[in-house]
């Protein structure tokens, strides 16, 4: 079987709207924003990742950058298809004879339509993937924050991603209620690029909006620990001359509070939908928050007071359903809830 080991190689990939992650021999090898750069002209793939990343916005007319995931689900297929090329290249750095067969286990939101679902399965079969299963968003968060997801007890987990907010309450190695909402890190974004141009009549970049809700982002208006104000710097809107302008947590704690609301309102709703003895589970045991949106300042502790129950934010948060996609790679014979 050696031979054929070398023949194989099992991955797990978590393919995000914002990053995407790859986990090889339990070892994080790639760990890239989800965005390609293409030549118009030959639809190649120029650039992948964090080097396409850098050309966002600041590309000539025979280049483009893509990001192939929209709200968690394959937007543009060719784009997603090499991008997943590319990224497993990383991972293979020397040249082989054979390119080695893969065995795949990808995550996806859950409340993927079939068709999504097929698309995911199409790109990852054209990049090379030979046995593809699939795994719940959710599912593979609560596995990697380290929840026995199999035991008779309830635990709820909201994932907070770059493209769709994942609730979803998960017993017996199933997920009992799920909501999956398309409001998330990318809107959180939107909404920055918006408020500054009504607001202070500066037009910024998504990497710009980005930047702002990573220094001062905040679902907060009173914080324990504030950050310092972020200048901005941009073209005023009117006169086209560059301003500067320093903003507060304050201010974007209130353009955050319309898209923060939504998210409350999905968790109690899903919460609503939940059976009463695994509500009294997830009472006493807390709500674990996961995805990059778990980082934005103060969101736990606001959850907690409109809520009144515990949020607890994972440990590495971004990293949490890459890991239990990792986790559920080891453990494709035993998990019965993995898909083919």
């Amino acid at each position: 079987m050696g031979f054929f080991s070398f023949l194989t190689q099992e991955i797990a990939i978590d393919l995000g709207t914002a990053n995407t992650i790859i986990i090889c021999n339990d070892k994080i090898v790639v760990d890239e924003p989800s965005i390609v750069a293409i030549d118009r002209r030959t639809e190649k793939m120029v650039a992948i990742g964090e080097k396409a990343r850098q050309m966002q916005g600041k590309t000539h007319g025979n280049l483009k950058t893509i990001r192939p995931l929209r709200d968690g689900v394959i937007a543009d297929f060719n784009a997603a298809e090499q991008m997943i090329r590319g990224m497993i290249k990383m991972i293979n750095k020397k040249p082989r004879l054979f390119p080695p067969s893969l065995r795949m286990v990808i995550c996806i939101p859950s409340g993927s339509t079939e068709v999504e679902m097929r698309a995911v399965r199409d790109s990852s079969e054209h990049a090379g993937g030979r046995d593809v299963y699939m795994i719940y968003e959710p599912m593979a968060a609560a596995i990697g924050i380290g929840i026995d997801v199999e035991a008779p007890e309830g635990n709820m987990v909201v994932d907070i991603g770059g493209g769709t907010t994942e609730i979803a309450v998960i017993s017996l190695g199933g997920i009992v209620t799920n909501k999956s909402i398309r409001i998330a890190g990318d809107d959180l974004t939107s909404d920055i690029q918006e408020y500054m141009r009504h607001q202070h009549n500066i037009k910024i970049g998504e990497r710009t909006a980005e930047e702002i809700k990573i220094q001062v982002g905040s679902a907060l208006s009173e914080l324990e620990e504030p950050p310092n104000d972020f200048r901005v710097q941009g073209p005023n809107q009117m006169t086209a001359l560059p301003i500067e302008v320093p903003v507060s947590y304050q201010e974007i704690a209130h353009c955050l509070e319309k898209s923060i609301s939504k998210i409350e309102i999905a968790i109690l709703s899903a919460l609503e939908q939940t059976p009463p003895e695994l509500y009294a589970d997830i009472v006493n045991r807390g709500i674990y928050l996961a995805g990059g949106g778990a980082l934005l300042r103060g969101l736990d502790k606001r959850l907690t007071d409109k809520i009144n129950i515990p949020f607890h934010i994972a440990e590495d948060p971004l990293r949490a359903v890459a890991r239990g996609t990792g986790i559920a790679l080891k453990n494709v014979d035993k998990f019965s809830f993995l898909m083919r």
